[in-house]
């Protein structure tokens, strides 16, 4: 993970995501997920892009079944972006960087 990327739990949802100034995307995986794995290095790099303009989030749902459900995911991955506490905007499936930086460009 880059140095603008953490990992979040149930527990810490809360306090990192919806206390968060800062808009997060919110990057919910498993490990033995295919587009999960191909979408982290894209994550990671974009992340540096972003330093202290978005944060980015992941939670795998597996370790963590509470959050998922609030939110709708049914499938991974899932990136919700959060501003001010509250959904921004929802994209599921594996992008490519383009498609990234726009979705996120277009919502923060």
């Amino acid at each position: 993970m880059s140095s603008n990327t953490i990992a979040i739990t149930d527990h810490s949802f809360e306090n990192e995501v919806v206390e968060s100034k800062t808009p997060v995307l919110v990057d919910f995986l498993a490990q033995w997920c295919g587009p999960c794995k191909a979408i982290a290095p894209i994550l990671d790099d974009i992340g540096q892009k972003y330093v202290g303009k978005l944060k980015i989030a992941k939670l795998d749902v597996d370790s963590n079944p509470a959050t998922p459900p609030k939110f709708g995911v049914r499938g991974i991955p899932t990136l919700i972006l959060f501003k001010d506490g509250q959904v921004k905007a929802t994209q599921v499936g594996l992008l490519s960087k383009a498609e990234l930086i726009s979705f996120i460009d277009e919502n923060i």
